[in-house]
């Protein structure tokens, strides 16, 4: 199976937190924390169309400057999730500027903003490069059992854990695998192109199965209905999950709901910036232990865990991942 999301961290374990989602056979892209974002070029960057904040200390959020230049000028609309209080953060990184020209762009920027709250509440707004990123269209919300982004291929889910601020985690879950088998393809005299695209398009969005598809044949288009083809070459199976933590308390209040929300995920991306005979430390900092981090990745179920955010009080950053995975693997004993 080849997978939908391609996760990797931004930086290395000891730089800045942040994640880069890309997609499999398009340019689109996700990012979870805006920290440094030097590493990732003009080109991924351009690709990102939402971006996921768990709190704005500087380290997770001052690579919004550079996202923001290389956009402004282009007609796009960015996706911004984050904690309660960012919405007027925004603003205020936007106002430090002057726009005094971006009117004269035919091209118009928007940012969408949604801050998250307790209990589900949202509150929402937009700021547009054409009129000089003035607040614009504030609304509210009540979002139902996390869910912030549903898309066909995929949705987005969050919760808000304790870091004696809010801190959002996330976890990004495609909705189904659809594999194309090459050799059903050959033995039905069906070219590979464009229209297996509409054809697993079709498959998401539940269209039924009498649907007409235009498929490409080796002697031109053929009409087949969408049963067929997905009896006949496609393979449907479980989609990738992946999940992403960072700065959290360790606490039995925190853990039910870092659980909850990354349980059964291929891959989690989790803070360890402490080693557990530093739990003390670890605690009055509102973070996790490397042990910590990996008890709570084995006892959701996790596929495999990418440990980050080592504190530089550790000349052997490594020791923080060998402690995770020690934790982790301790239901293989």
């Amino acid at each position: 199976m080849k997978p939908l999301f391609h996760p990797r961290l931004v930086n290395t374990p000891e730089g800045d937190p942040g994640v880069l989602v890309e997609f499999l056979f398009e340019r689109r892209a996700l990012l979870f924390d805006l920290g440094d974002n030097t590493p990732l070029s003009p080109r991924t960057l351009l690709s990102v169309t939402h971006a996921f904040i768990s709190h704005t200390h500087m380290d997770h959020f001052i690579g919004f400057d550079r996202l923001v230049r290389l956009l402004v000028g282009r007609n796009k609309q960015l996706h911004l999730f984050g904690p309660p209080g960012l919405i007027d953060q925004v603003g205020h990184k936007l106002a430090a500027y002057t726009w005094n020209l971006v009117a004269n762009y035919r091209a118009d920027f928007a940012l969408a903003v949604t801050e998250l709250g307790s209990g589900g509440r949202a509150r929402h707004a937009h700021y547009h490069s054409r009129d000089a990123f003035r607040r614009s269209g504030e609304t509210e919300s009540v979002i139902s059992d996390g869910l912030l982004v549903d898309e066909p291929q995929f949705s987005v889910r969050h919760t808000l854990l304790d870091h004696r601020i809010p801190s959002v985690a996330y976890a990004l879950e495609e909705k189904q695998h659809i594999n194309i088998w090459k050799n059903r393809l050959d033995e039905l005299g069906l070219k590979t192109g464009p229209w297996l695209r509409e054809l697993k398009r079709a498959i998401l969005v539940g269209e039924a199965d009498d649907t007409p598809v235009r498929a490409k044949g080796e002697d031109g288009e053929r009409l087949l209905s969408l049963g067929e083809l997905k009896r006949s070459v496609v393979r449907i199976e479980p989609g990738q999950k992946v999940a992403y933590v960072t700065d959290t308390a360790g606490h039995k209040a925190n853990a039910e709901r870092i659980l909850q929300l990354i349980s059964g995920a291929d891959t989690l991306f989790i803070e360890t910036p402490f080693l557990q005979e530093d739990a003390a430390m670890a605690n009055e900092k509102y973070h996790l232990t490397a042990a910590r981090a990996g008890e709570l990745a084995r006892r959701a179920g996790v596929g495999r865990i990418v440990p980050f955010h080592y504190s530089a009080r550790y000349p052997d950053g490594e020791a923080l991942a060998r402690e995770a995975l020690a934790a982790f693997e301790q239901r293989d004993r």
